[in-house]
């Protein structure tokens, strides 16, 4: 696993932007595109005056592009990452997610995904100081972000739980194991890249949305669930790329 890992290594931090930005893109151009349906919705939905659930829509989908072209370009990613944090809270409440332990969960996943990319910022931002010597404890803000990151992101392998069946019991049991040794960074690197190929091989298994009728419910429920997870393989290919950070078993048996 670490060899493959280290031939990897190159690739691992472009592939979990892209993937960890995707739900955003997705939703800023599905707003751009179905505009007017989706002002519609949150019209009849919040019950308001059709220009505020236009207002929302247009907000939301600057602020998803517009941060995630930041975060691509390197542009003030700081301020990238806290427009898209500001938008899961927003529809969070705006969608009344926090009754629907599903959604929310999701949400809080994502969440820990970005997360994780503050606190690669973070490192980028002490790297131009390489030079400078510091005293450094492992116990800095990025190190609670990753913390705060990783167990965030396990979130949303506990929302996937089902066990209706032998196979998928055994499976899912796997899994909560390496999610666990990811909460507590132990194994971190080797557990993240495992729970990787289980979410991938579920995403295409269960949010499969091209074999459905466009436009319909089970299209929509299933495209938001495969970019949801998408986004949430991102943040973990993060931890792959960062390691756990210094509030972690793996850094502590470092200092052993």
């Amino acid at each position: 696993a670490d060899s493959i890992l280290r031939v990897a290594k190159p690739f691992i931090k472009p592939v979990a932007h892209f993937c960890l930005l995707s739900t955003f893109v997705e939703d800023g151009f599905r707003m751009l595109f179905q505009f007017k349906d989706q002002a519609n919705y949150m019209s009849n939905f919040w019950g308001c005056p059709w220009f505020l659930a236009a207002l929302f829509v247009i907000t939301n989908l600057l602020l998803q592009l517009g941060a995630s072209g930041m975060i691509f370009l390197r542009f003030k990613p700081k301020f990238g990452v806290g427009a898209l944090l500001f938008v899961v809270v927003l529809q969070t409440l705006a969608y009344h997610a926090l009754w629907d332990l599903h959604f929310f969960m999701r949400n809080l996943s994502v969440s820990g995904g970005l997360l994780l990319l503050l606190a690669e910022t973070a490192d980028t931002s002490k790297n131009m100081f390489a030079g400078v010597p510091e005293f450094s404890t492992g116990n800095d803000s990025s190190s609670a972000l990753q913390l705060a990151g990783r167990v965030l992101i396990v979130m949303l392998y506990l929302s996937l739980v089902q066990l209706d069946s032998t196979f998928r019991i055994l499976i899912d049991i796997l899994g909560l194991v390496f999610v666990s040794m990811i909460a507590v960074g132990f194994q971190t690197k080797v557990s993240a890249f495992a729970v990787v190929a289980l979410l991938l091989l579920e995403n295409v298994t269960l949010n499969a949305f091209w074999f459905e009728a466009m436009g319909s419910s089970r299209y929509d429920f299933k495209k938001y669930d495969f970019f949801q997870t998408l986004s949430v393989i991102g943040g973990l290919l993060l931890v792959v790329a960062l390691g756990p950070g210094g509030l972690s078993v793996d850094e502590h048996k470092k200092r052993w």
